[in-house]
Formats: C-alpha cells, structure tokens, sequence
C-alpha cells in the first residue's frame, strides 16, 4: 500500500470512529430501547453548533465537548418525556414524531446561527502532524481514532461489567419482571435515552472540527448511523463498531475511486449483507 493509499486507509478509520461514536448512541436509543429516533442526526447538528458557540465564547475545546454533551442530553430528556412516551410501542407514530422534531430543529438552528457553514476550532495540542510509521497523519485525525475506542471500550464495559448495563438488558429482555423487583424500568430506560443523546453532541463536537457544520449535515450522517445499525445488527455495540468500520472505509473508498457512485459503494454491500443476514452481521431475533 502506497502514502497515498494509506493516508487514505487512515481517513476512512478516523471517519469509522466518528461514525462509531454518533451510531453507538443510535444504537442504544434503536436497538435496545426500541425507538425509532429519527432526530438524533439533528441533537449531533445541534450538539456541534453548542459546541461551536461555547469555542468562539471560552476558547476550550474541553468545555465545549463537556457543554454540547451536557445540553443535548437535556434535550434527549425533554424529547423522551415530553413527546416520545406518547408514541412509545409505535414506530410509525415515532418516525412521524421524530420527522417533526427534526424539521423544528432545522429551523431553530437557522434562527440561531444561519445558514452559514462552521468549522470547529480544535484545540493547540491537537494541531499539527504525528508520525505514525511511514507516514506523517493530522494529530486532531488520530485524535478522533482514539476516542471512537475509548468510547467503544466505555460503553462495553458499562453494558456488559455494570449494575445499570446489566438493567437495561432485563429490561430490554422482560420489563414487567423488573418492573416486579423494584426497579423503576422507565427511570433506566430515560437515562439510556440521555445517553444515547449525550453521544450524539459528543459526535457533533468532534466531526464539527473536521467534516463542518452546515444545515443539511443531520440527515446524512443520520444516513451514515442508519447504515451501521442496520449492516451491524440492532441492539449489538460490536455490530456498530464492525458496521462503521465498513461504512467509513466504503465511504472513503468511493470518493475516491468512485465519486459519482460514492453512496452506491455503500448501500450496495449493505443490501447484499441484508439478503444473507436480515437481521444484520451480529443481530439477533429478539
């Protein structure tokens, strides 16, 4: 494999990772809690603009990472209690609800901040060139590979080593049996919701350094997400991990190989994997 060729392998695993990170929340929300969440592309638009105000306002990339996760997960709060809970156990009425949160969301981010596109400032540490073998890779890049593990690491360990992952797994399972227990389901299931948002700013923040923020950067990556959980399997976190993998090396492939084919390259595997495996690579009938 060429500089090129590598450089090029290297961009599609930082892409993975932010594909990871903003699909591991969808996952959460969609596989396990059986919510069809259509405006989480929108909390990752809005947690990237959050964190775009907070930079311009304080100069910390940390604060705004911490805001943007913060704010969103409120709003993953509000949207739970206050309109998913009538619709839940309906996909269709979730689809149509989600839709409309989406649309209000849109438009309440072009009142804020335009329609302009914004480029989030990274931090000094993170600027610049690391040496990584053969090659010379952007520092903020390689920074980004890094954290999609870590949050990888981070959410196995909390859903498979964990009192609250082992919880939401029984209540996945059989709800009125923990329900029976003790155990307040609902109060589990609101604070997966809040996570699963929490995940998307953290997405926003970080692809908002490097793919920008523009009005129409919700509904694809909520296309990029979708593609995961569907190649990977709903409900599995390995199958998100395998299923961006796939999704960003694809994406990047095609671009360059193929532009005018580039969505093609990856609905077109996905489609093939679905006739083999309808439940996705690591799916499984619940």
């Amino acid at each position: 494999m060429g500089g090129l060729g590598l450089i090029q392998f290297m961009n599609g695993l930082t892409l993975a990772s932010l594909l990871f990170i903003v699909a591991s929340g969808f996952t959460l929300v969609f596989g396990l809690l059986r919510i069809v969440n259509l405006a989480h592309g929108a909390l990752y638009l809005f947690g990237g603009y959050i964190g775009y105000s907070i930079v311009s306002a304080s100069g910390s990339f940390v604060l705004a990472v911490v805001g943007a996760m913060v704010v969103v997960a409120i709003m993953g709060l509000v949207l739970d209690v206050g309109l998913l809970r009538f619709v839940r156990g309906n996909a269709l009425r979730q689809v149509l609800l989600t839709l409309g949160v989406v649309f209000v969301l849109n438009d309440l981010a072009l009142v804020i901040w335009g329609g302009d596109t914004f480029s989030i400032q990274t931090p000094e540490i993170l600027r610049g060139a690391v040496k990584l073998g053969p090659l010379f890779y952007p520092k903020y890049r390689a920074f980004v590979l890094v954290l999609g593990i870590v949050v990888f690491i981070g959410l196995w360990l909390l859903l498979s080593r964990t009192r609250l992952g082992a919880l939401i797994r029984a209540g996945v399972d059989d709800a009125e049996m923990v329900e029976a227990l003790g155990i307040n389901v609902r109060t589990v299931f609101l604070a997966t919701f809040m996570l699963g948002a929490a995940l998307a700013g953290l997405g926003g923040v970080v692809g908002g350094a490097f793919l920008t923020l523009y009005p129409t950067a919700d509904s694809e990556i909520l296309v990029f997400s979708l593609a995961v959980v569907i190649i990977g399997g709903r409900g599995s976190l390995p199958g998100a991990a395998v299923g961006a993998l796939l999704v960003g090396l694809l994406n990047t492939v095609g671009q360059v190989l193929f532009p005018e084919l580039a969505y093609f390259v990856i609905f077109g595997p996905m489609a093939l994997i679905l006739a083999f495996r309808p439940l996705g690579l690591f799916g499984r009938v619940v």
